[in-house]
């Protein structure tokens, strides 16, 4: 009996510890959980792409957890994982000279070559929603999805627009400070 009462006792100091420190320092349980590495890299790409800093955060972390080594079975490489061949195309209309695949490993020009291509899509959607959804699934399938009158069709893209929205909301609660949003 003692054993159970020492184990309720227990129970309730971490649950008001829990509480104390949600209603003290909001937004500490999803920094834990959600970590924001690359902050200026993140918030000097944000304003000068005209994006709301939360939004890109929370790509990249869907993408690659914020780790700058990431590389997918597809190919796609760095923080916010851009294939080669987009990432050629985005030097080109960013003036990068000499674009070389291992650049993509570099945070600083991985998260340029990403808001900017976030940017774009934003700007040829006008829809939040359809630019995450042709940033995951491709353009293509957005132009012939919105073409047919059609929501997005693949269900793993569907999700990834649902999961990215989720952590724009939870970057922006955890960090809008520091994020400026």
């Amino acid at each position: 009996m003692k054993r159970i009462l020492g184990m309720i006792v227990l129970a309730g100091a971490l649950l008001a510890t829990f509480a104390t420190l949600q209603s003290s320092k909001p937004g500490w349980w999803e920094r834990l959980w959600y970590p924001l590495s690359y902050q200026q890299i993140v918030r000097d790409h944000a304003r000068n792409y005209d994006l709301d800093p939360a939004l890109l955060a929370a790509v990249i972390y869907q993408e690659s957890k914020f780790k700058a080594d990431a590389r997918s079975r597809s190919g796609a490489i760095g923080l916010m994982q851009l294939l080669p061949d987009t990432a050629k195309g985005i030097a080109i209309h960013t003036g990068g000279s000499q674009f070389r695949v291992e650049d993509l490993y570099d945070p600083e020009i991985n998260v340029r070559y990403g808001a900017w291509y976030l940017r774009h899509l934003l700007d040829k959607y006008g829809d939040e929603q359809d630019a995450l959804a042709a940033y995951n699934a491709g353009q293509d399938n957005v132009d012939r999805w919105r073409r047919a009158g059609e929501g997005i069709q693949f269900s793993e893209t569907r999700a990834y627009v649902t999961r990215v929205e989720e952590l724009k909301r939870i970057y922006r609660r955890a960090y809008g400070a520091e994020l400026g949003t």
